[in-house]
Order: structure tokens, then sequence, then C-alpha cells
């Protein structure tokens, strides 16, 4: 049994060990590259003001990068559940071969079990292994950049990578069962799986824990502090806040700016900074519209996540993902009764 899944599987397997050494002998090189651009900065450090300038250069030389590397890697299960699971067994359906090992002397579900299994613990190695390199090639940037818990950055990190490929080889083979052609379940299977991935982020990860709350002051300082400040529709926002002596806290929900009384600021008071405040000579992102928001005595209500819960959410959402692949896994056993 092992020897055939082996011989049906090889050219899968043997394409993704070669694309995985791509990948580590690439994040091998940037890991080395980061950490002695990340020494650099460090060594400027003596003098505040250098140290925050080479600060702000050593995350805006590899923010982009890594962004584009997560997003690649998360491609991975993907392309694992398309093209790993998805003909896994809509294939043997598709041309009648799935006959001839069932009229052995190995069982449907025992034969079903050997083929996910044995394709699941290879999508999930190949995961794992790229997760973990891309984890250790940007821990300087992380460490630095505190965005753990970026969309994209979290499910390509760390341990969330095997949960993902497992679920994938679990959906594929589950529709391809349903589906019984190879390329409808390989297109159906990869339309669900990114829409699983843009989901679980945005929908259910700041779900899995109650967050924490709090208000946020509007001054000046925080204000220049932030990423954002407005929208293309005029509304009152800032976004790209940080928590107050947790730099690595999630920030899940932000109110708009409101004012001492819980109000949200009026559209035409806010404009009115943001276009036309008066003239201070003030530095600093947001420069004259910081100091006249500033004096409008604003705040923001925040629900965010502490940075030490970082693992726990990698350990909730891996565990989502098992389970959920684990409950296709039991659909794929009972409809294999019927095919």
């Amino acid at each position: 049994m092992i020897w055939l899944n082996w011989r049906q599987f090889r050219l899968q397997a043997l394409a993704g060990a070669a694309g995985l050494v791509l990948i580590a002998g690439y994040l091998l090189y940037l890991g080395m590259d980061i950490r002695d651009a990340h020494g650099a900065y460090r060594s400027r450090c003596a003098d505040a003001a250098a140290c925050a300038q080479a600060e702000i250069q050593f995350q805006s030389t590899y923010r982009n990068t890594l962004l584009f590397l997560a997003a690649g890697l998360g491609l991975i299960p993907v392309v694992i559940g398309a093209f790993w699971g998805a003909p896994l067994i809509a294939r043997e359906l598709e041309l009648g071969t799935h006959r001839l090992v069932w009229n052995q002397s190995v069982t449907r579900r025992r034969w079903l079990i050997g083929r996910m299994a044995f394709t699941g613990l290879a999508a999930m190695i190949m995961a794992g292994a790229a997760g973990l390199l891309l984890t250790w090639a940007a821990a300087p940037y992380d460490q630095v950049a505190a965005d753990r818990f970026g969309t994209v950055e979290f499910g390509a990190r760390n341990i969330a990578p095997i949960g993902y490929a497992f679920l994938a080889v679990a959906l594929g083979t589950t529709v391809g069962l349903f589906v019984r052609r190879t390329l409808p379940a390989m297109a159906i299977t990869g339309a669900v799986f990114l829409v699983v991935q843009f989901t679980v982020p945005n929908l259910v990860r700041p779900h899995l824990m109650p967050p924490e709350k709090t208000s946020l002051p509007m001054t000046a300082q925080a204000i220049n502090r932030a990423r954002s400040l407005g929208s293309i529709t005029g509304a009152p926002v800032v976004g790209g806040l940080q928590v107050p002596g947790a730099p690595d806290a999630w920030i899940s929900e932000t109110s708009p700016l409101r004012t001492r009384d819980g109000r949200t600021l009026s559209e035409r008071a806010f404009a009115q900074c943001l276009d036309a405040p008066p003239k201070t000579g003030a530095g600093g992102t947001f420069g004259d519209a910081a100091v006249c928001l500033a004096a409008l005595d604003l705040h923001v209500d925040i629900e965010y996540q502490p940075g030490g819960r970082y693992w726990s959410f990698q350990l909730a959402e891996t565990g989502l993902y098992l389970l959920t692949g684990a409950f296709l896994t039991v659909i794929a056993l009972r409809r294999i009764r019927r095919a």
C-alpha cells in the first residue's frame, strides 16, 4: 500500500521537494541579509535620532519583500489542495481505475485513509518547513516591526501553514469525491480555499478570544505615530495606531475619532483640520493637522489582543484548521461507501 502510494505520488512529491529546496535557498540568503542589516541598524542606535531614521530605513527595505513572500507562501496550501488533494480520488473515479483497487483485499476506507495520510503528511511537511523558514528569515524584522498579527503575515508564519496544508488536502479530496472529475474539482478547491484564507483572518480570527478594550487620547504625538488619517469617504478615522507600552499588540477594531462626550467627530470639523489647519509649523507625519485635531480633545476606543496571546492564536487557528480537515475527512470516508 505504501509502495503504491509512493509510485502514484512520486512526481508531485519530487516537484514539491524541488520547490522547497529553491524556497529554502532564497530564504536562507534573505535571512542572513536581514540579520546583517539589523546589526547595522542597531549599531546606529547610540543616537536617538539616527536610530529612528535607521529603523525606518530597515523596515522600508524589507517590508514589501516579506509581505510578498508571505502572500506567495500563503498560496502553497491553495496549490496543494488543487493539485494534490483534488485529483487524489477524482482522477481515479474519472478514469475508472478505482475499480481495480476496490476489487482487491483492501477496503475502500482503508485505501482512502492511506492515500490521504500519505499526501497529507507530505503537504504538512512542505508547508510547515516553508513557514518555519520564513519565520526564521523574518525574525529580526518582526522584532522591529511588531506586526506578527498582520492579516497576511500571521497565516504564513510558525505552525499555521501546517493546519492550512492538512485542510487543503482534506478539502480537495472531499470535493473530488463529490465532483468525480479532476479539473472541476481542482477549480472548486482552489476557489473555496481562497475564500477560507480571506474569511478566517477577517471574520473568524478576531473572535477566537475576547479582546481587551481601552481608549487612546489623540494627542498630536499619537496622531503622528499613526499610519493613516482619514479615508476616501472623508470619515474621521485614524489607522495604524499602537497600544502604548505594547507595540506588538494587535488592534482588531478602532472607532472613529470621538469628542470628550463620546460623539463621533463631525466630518466638517475633521475636514477643516485636515485641509486647512492653522499654521503652526509643526513637524511630524501630519504636522499642523495633528496639532489642530489634538486641540479638539479627541480619543478613539479600541479593541485589541495583547502580543502575549500570539501563540494562543496560532494554536487556536491551527487547531481550527485541523478540526475542520478532520471533519471533511469523516465526510469523505462516509461518501466513499457510495462512490
